[in-house]
């Protein structure tokens, strides 16, 4: 999860996880120790991300605009196109280089003043390093919110599920927009194969994604072990309205109720 960029933290701490597996593996530093790939101690996309974005190409607008792009890209034009991009998807591929091998040194740097520190501790640093953010223990599933009030548009989000609440994330960002324990859940489940509502009080949240079933599952599995009441899914409409009986729900599960809204970027999901 780490690897896959789902441990929000800084590059300094990615780093020291990294320098940390490499003790655990490896034990002390050694020229002659087996070296893993870098992109199996440390997220590519972070030194994807300090690569300078491609340039953007505005689409032909009209059949003349399409025609002539189609013309010239056959001829010599098109051949000069083709190598300013080989050109440049080379010097990419180079800047790439430079920055692994930078961050290679660093974690080896700090993999070397790990020295006599045995396997059971590094891993047991390793976890209390992940386990500094808050989401620690959560699934997190990729989704897009398709309704929301706090703005139009499709919204890429983390949806975390833990055993205390449901919170929703902006990818790589360590605080949640808003957490929902489940007293607040009134409903769940599919809208359709692709669809998954929540709602949550007097909002319903709509879900695009493709683990509809593995989100239901999850959620009921929690309700089950907080003692809550199985919720019903849409296509199960209730006799009457759904309720939950406060008593059987383990105490300081429900964070301070709050209005939807969009929290300041903290800082630069899990086990």
């Amino acid at each position: 999860m780490v690897l896959r960029g789902y441990v929000p933290t800084s590059e300094e701490t990615l780093q020291t996880l990294a320098a940390l597996r490499l003790q655990s593996l490896n034990s002390d530093f050694s020229t002659h120790a087996p070296f893993p790939r870098l992109e199996e101690l440390f997220p590519p996309h972070v030194l994807h991300a300090r690569l300078p974005p491609l340039p953007h190409r505005p689409p032909a607008k009209c059949r003349g605009a399409r025609l002539r792009a189609g013309l010239l890209a056959g001829g010599l034009w098109g051949q000069a196109l083709a190598k300013q991009r080989a050109e440049r998807d080379q010097r990419l591929r180079g800047r790439l280089r430079e920055e692994g091998a930078s961050t290679m040194a660093a974690i080896v740097e700090k993999w070397k003043l790990l020295q006599g520190m045995g396997r059971p501790e590094a891993m047991a640093a390793y976890v209390a390093l992940v386990r500094e953010w808050p989401g620690f223990g959560s699934t997190l599933f990729d989704v897009d919110l398709q309704a929301s009030p706090v703005g139009p548009g499709p919204q890429r989000l983390w949806l975390g599920i833990g055993a205390k609440a449901v919170s929703l994330y902006k990818p790589g960002e360590p605080e949640p927009l808003d957490s929902f324990c489940y007293g607040r859940i009134s409903s769940f489940g599919a809208s359709d194969s692709s669809t998954f509502r929540l709602s949550v009080e007097d909002r319903d949240l709509l879900f695009e994604t493709s683990q509809v079933d593995e989100i239901a599952q999850l959620l009921n599995t929690y309700l089950a072990s907080a003692g809550a009441q199985r919720l019903p899914r849409p296509q199960e409409p209730p006799t009457s309205p759904p309720t939950l009986e406060p008593t059987v729900l383990p105490q300081g599960l429900c964070p301070a109720p709050g209005p939807w809204k969009h929290r300041p970027p903290v800082g630069s999901s899990h086990s």
